[in-house]
């Protein structure tokens, strides 16, 4: 009988892998683009404000607009919002795939991801994730983000699977060892990786047990 019942999916970097065009990451020409400068965007906005956002304890447009407004009040946040969110779309369709198929032979698909609440819906939605899983789990609707156990005691609880029957696939080693520690299975996806493989190596393993 197959040890994994579902599968936890993180989406940057993993199914989702930057610009539609070329891979590189969204914000790669920003600058020639919006003629707003990374430096500035990181130094206003992501470094005091992005775990609060991302933890759901503020809400993106609250800190982002009034941060347009002062480093570059040219832009718009709805402008600004449409370039993040399309250039931060190529989607993994080999893997997804993949995902596919595990579905079709009775594993549950889920989202497992750190992410604010208005790009969770935009992946859902107007990129077409939600008809490729089961669900979404993200940190904004969770208050907790990975790498904390947290996250994986309240996926795992909303799933309503034991952890020893889910699989994080995830490309961050912090991810990938707290996953783990909560007894879930884990795999760090890589360029080159086959979900398919992974999954026919851990059913051969067998049970395992954790620390």
């Amino acid at each position: 009988m197959p040890l994994i019942k579902a599968l936890m999916i993180d989406v940057d970097g993993v199914l989702v892998c930057g610009r539609p065009s070329d891979g590189r990451p969204w914000a790669s020409t920003i600058e020639e683009d919006l003629g707003v400068s990374v430096a500035d965007l990181q130094r206003e906005f992501f470094s005091p404000y992005w775990d609060e956002i991302v933890l759901g304890r503020a809400a993106l447009i609250d800190h982002l607009q009034p941060v347009l407004s002062k480093i570059a009040p040219h832009l718009s946040y709805d402008d600004f919002i449409a370039y993040w969110f399309e250039n931060d779309a190529r989607l993994n369709t080999e893997l997804l795939g993949e995902l596919h198929q595990q579905r079709a032979a009775g594993k549950r698909v889920y989202l497992a991801t750190n992410q604010e609440h208005v790009r969770a819906a935009h992946l859902v939605e107007a990129l077409g994730l939600g008809s490729h899983c089961d669900g979404i789990y993200y940190s904004a609707a969770l208050a907790s983000r990975k790498p904390d156990q947290a996250f994986f005691e309240k996926a795992a609880g909303l799933s309503g699977f034991p952890p020893s029957q889910l699989l994080l696939v995830d490309d961050t080693t912090a991810n990938i060892d707290a996953a783990r520690s909560c007894g879930w299975n884990a795999i760090q996806w890589h360029e080159e990786s086959s979900l398919s493989a992974a999954l026919a190596q851990i059913d051969a393993a067998g049970p395992q047990t954790t620390g």
